[in-house]
């Protein structure tokens, strides 16, 4: 049975994916899982993996189209069967019908080729172009038969920053998101901040009897990060209205405690999610804490792996971040932004000492959670902190 090739959703708001290259040509055998395709998201370049086992057949949409999400853009088929004719093939990111004048379809079809007429030139030498405004009729390729390469692209680019006045930098596509979400998460969600500082005393004696075993295990090396993860997992479990989202109908609890970890990228900050992160043990979280760090520096995060988050950690204390306030990633209710672990004097029974300590700070969604929950969750953090082996396990 033929299996088609659809532009997968990745977030709730998410209408489009632009697709940037084909790993696999058409007319070429696939297996399952395999990866067949690049597509560029609001958040990064993701790899998407093969539905089915087959022959990659009918593709209908080309590097640089913008698809609508769940639209079909190929069909994998078995030896000697014929994908179904539905849909024209894709060249705006929109859907063409028969009906569609001649005109429209070349119009279209024109612009995803180079300025250059009968110059070759890379998906990802024409993506580069748009984003930096190099004019291809302009550039003369390196590659074979002249093709431009995006190579050619940046160096382009480069002659033209040194030789033109100053301009205003619009900034990658991530950047722009980041921008865009983050007005509109500060502008519409209202947003209240609850501040604790935690004595991180006991944390830090477990990182140290537990690192060895896990870094030995698990090839990782365990972070506080990892802890604080494992520790706001199982207290979410105590606090569901933490671990919901606002929607149209009103507050909605979920099931699973799916909690994203903000990494820095460039131009941008991404979230990977470590999926059912309650049910998961020390070790296996910064097993796939650190593997879906090197993924998010190089670019190679898939879909499932920022899909799905419920509740949102942002770390900067090895920044030397004292403290600073997050803004909610939305739909979710809440996002922890933690500061640094430093010396400080305080009091201890009653007289002056020195004790290791963290500032917290919970961004919380007034529509899903009011004051006293939002001190009682971070009240039970503080008390897991204070007692990480006990909530552990």
């Amino acid at each position: 049975m033929a299996i088609s090739v659809v532009m997968p959703a990745l977030e709730m708001a998410q209408e489009t994916g632009k697709l940037i290259s084909w790993l696999k040509q058409e007319g070429e055998t696939v297996a399952k899982g395999e990866p067949l395709l690049e597509i560029e998201t609001d958040k990064a370049v993701m790899e998407v993996e093969s539905p089915g086992e087959g022959i990659l057949t009918a593709v209908k949409a080309r590097a640089g189209a913008e698809v609508p999400v769940g639209q079909t853009i190929a069909w994998i088929v078995q030896p000697g069967e014929t994908p179904p004719s539905d849909e024209a093939p894709v060249a705006s990111g929109r859907k063409t019908s028969a009906a569609v004048s001649s005109s429209a379809v070349v119009s279209a079809a024109a612009s995803t080729q180079p300025a250059a007429a009968g110059v070759r030139t890379s998906p990802k030498a024409r993506r580069l172009a748009a984003e930096r405004g190099v004019d291809l009729g302009q550039v003369r390729g390196s590659g074979p038969g002249g093709e431009i390469l995006a190579s050619d692209i940046l160096a382009a680019a480069e002659s033209r920053a040194n030789a033109a006045p100053p301009v205003v930098d619009g900034g990658s596509p991530i950047a722009r998101l980041m921008a865009e979400r983050t007005t509109h998460s500060w502008t519409t969600v209202p947003h209240f901040f609850v501040v604790r500082d935690v004595d991180t005393g006991a944390l830090n004696e477990a990182r140290q009897r537990l690192a060895p075993a896990i870094e030995k295990s698990r090839a990782v090396k365990l972070t506080y990060t990892d802890l604080l993860l494992a520790l706001v997992a199982r207290v979410l479990l105590k606090h569901p209205r933490m671990n919901a989202s606002w929607t149209a109908e009103g507050v909605r609890r979920h099931a699973d405690v799916n909690v994203g970890v903000a990494m820095a990228v460039n131009d941008g900050v991404v979230a990977p999610v470590i999926h059912n992160a309650h049910k998961a043990d020390l070790g296996e979280i910064a097993a796939r804490r650190g593997d879906l760090t090197g993924r998010a520096r190089t670019g190679k995060l898939r879909p499932q792996d920022i899909a799905g988050g419920t509740f949102t950690i942002s770390n900067l204390g090895m920044f030397g971040v004292d403290a600073f306030t997050a803004i909610i990633t939305s739909p979710q209710a809440a996002i922890l932004a933690v500061g640094r672990i430093a010396d400080q004097v305080v009091p201890v029974d009653g007289r002056p000492g020195i004790r290791p300590m963290m500032t917290l700070t919970l961004s919380s969604d007034h529509r899903v959670v009011d004051g006293v929950r939002a001190a009682e969750f971070l009240r039970d953090v503080t008390e897991a902190i204070g007692n990480p082996e006990q909530w552990l396990g």
